[in-house]
């Protein structure tokens, strides 16, 4: 069997998916349908914005489906009329439900950012940093009506860099997907994919990330806030306050030595500002305060100068 032998159809939205999609593309799959979430507002204009994966089905001619809700009856009948003999899911945004992952003869393979059974959910590259891991990778998984419960395939691991970001492991970590992809297909149809079941009992939780989850408490130590801070940038961005004012902070590092009160600021200068932790101290090398750019700490001083002994939050 050859990729150019299955019907396939492809389920994602955000960018994170276009490189996966991509490899099945060039790969020669029958790519007949390409299922992505509803074109939405965007930006402070609110005007409607195309997802990445739909502007890229459509600059190769395959068909976009944007179902406001897949379970619907008719948006399976729609599914089912394409005869699909593979699903490949990669952050689609909607839970399938089990009348659609009945549909394929070959199932849904899903292309998930952990090491399952850890980080199950929707924000495994984020929790994975915040709790300080320092390797992660991508499973591919057939997918049943669990939380990425479903059977692995294939596994490919990368170590996480002590200083990178979500955004920075979202990058690597879309390109694994497409490789790890691409080598689950090869043995789909060369009818070697094996399948292993999950320990659940060695299974972790990573849920959706919300704007809440960035507030920094200076009681923590300094790598654990690093880590925070790695792990919400560029999303949601994790924040302090000063004098009332929302700031966020990013371009972190701890360092080792007592501060003074958790909180307060050690020393500020063009190389960066020295917060006290519980725990040692955070340097800080990149600032913005609430509707305003990041700017590097030089930057950001000349404009706002901050004084040893302020205190943040």
């Amino acid at each position: 069997m050859q990729p150019q032998d299955l019907r396939t159809v492809f389920m994602g939205t955000p960018d994170f998916a276009l490189q996966t999609l991509q490899g099945l593309i060039d790969a020669g799959c029958n790519l007949v349908g390409v299922y992505t979430q509803p074109d939405r507002p965007k930006g402070r204009g609110k005007q409607l914005a195309e997802p990445p994966v739909k502007e890229l089905a459509q600059r190769h001619g395959i068909p976009v489906y944007q179902p406001a809700r897949l379970r619907q009856p008719e948006a399976v009948a729609e599914l089912q009329a394409l005869a699909p003999d593979l699903i490949v899911v990669v952050a689609y945004g909607q839970i399938l439900p089990k009348s659609v992952l009945d549909i394929p003869r070959y199932g849904c393979i899903n292309v998930h950012a952990s090491l399952l059974p850890k980080y199950r959910g929707a924000a495994p590259i984020n929790k994975a940093i915040i709790d300080g891991e320092t390797q992660t990778g991508i499973t591919t998984m057939y997918m049943d009506v669990g939380l990425d419960t479903g059977d692995m395939l294939v596994k490919q691991s990368l170590a996480i860099g002590p200083d990178e970001t979500a955004g920075q492991l979202h990058d690597r970590l879309a390109a694994l997907g497409r490789a790890t992809m691409e080598e689950t297909l090869r043995r789909l149809c060369a009818e070697t994919l094996q399948r292993t079941s999950q320990d659940d009992g060695q299974s972790t939780y990573a849920p959706m990330m919300k704007k809440e989850d960035g507030r920094i408490d200076w009681h923590r130590s300094a790598i654990e806030i690093h880590n925070q801070v790695r792990g919400l940038d560029p999303w949601p961005g994790a924040y302090t306050t000063l004098n009332g004012e929302l700031l966020k902070l990013a371009g972190t590092s701890p360092q080792t030595g007592e501060g003074g009160v958790p909180g307060s600021i050690v020393a500020a200068d063009g190389k960066g500002v020295r917060i006290a932790c519980d725990r040692g101290t955070l340097l800080v090398r990149a600032l913005q305060l609430a509707g305003r750019k990041r700017l590097s700490a030089a930057d950001f001083l000349r404009g706002c100068p901050l004084s040893p002994g302020t205190i943040l939050d």
